[in-house]
């Protein structure tokens, strides 16, 4: 009741902020109202073309970017196809000279047993030599224990070696860059009872 008690003037003469907040936004309606409608036409129109240019060079550059990345994916998968049809393209390169030296025996005419041995020791070292080249190594366990991950037994046989024991290999086993390519056949020796 204390704000009824104070004089009328002192109430008038305090500033109410609703009360001007409220003239605030009664001026600017009456400057818009009084504003003509064609001034503010140019510049939305404007910022619209300003718009759609940005828009239409954002989609062009995203076009683009499609278009790289798809012309990317494309490639590798063509360098991918090269990679698996010319693998092996050296050691073909290799065992070309085998194949040469191989050729060459057979056509000669005078052909003796050490001449037929002597070409076949240069052509075995031809092939070893393009084995290495190919990380191809020999798997000859003659002696060793036997390790299913690397030997075929072939079969099994009483021996004086100590069991499980490769006694024989039948046939060489063969490892590319440490992965079994063939594994060795062997025969194994048994425990005996």
């Amino acid at each position: 009741m204390q704000a009824q008690d104070k004089p009328a003037d002192e109430a008038n003469t305090a500033p109410d902020p609703v009360a001007e907040v409220a003239a605030e936004i009664a001026d600017t309606i009456a400057a818009a109202e009084s504003a003509p409608v064609a001034d503010s036409a140019p510049t939305l129109e404007e910022a619209l073309r300003a718009a759609e240019l940005k828009a239409v060079e954002h989609h062009d550059a995203w076009l683009r970017a499609k278009a790289e990345t798809e012309n990317v994916r494309r490639r590798a998968q063509e360098d991918i196809a090269k990679a698996a049809k010319f693998a092996t393209e050296r050691f073909a390169r290799d065992l070309l000279a085998v194949k040469d030296s191989l050729e060459l025996a057979l056509a000669s005419d005078t052909l003796t047993v050490d001449s037929l041995r002597s070409g076949t020791e240069v052509t075995l070292k031809q092939l070893t030599a393009a084995f290495e080249r190919a990380a191809l190594t020999e798997i000859n366990p003659l002696g060793e224990k036997f390790d299913p991950h690397r030997h075929q037994a072939i079969s099994v046989i009483e021996s004086p070696q100590e069991p499980n024991t490769v006694v024989t290999v039948l046939q060489k086993g063969y490892l590319l860059a440490d992965r079994v390519l063939r594994p060795a056949m062997v025969v194994v020796a048994k425990a005996t009872a």
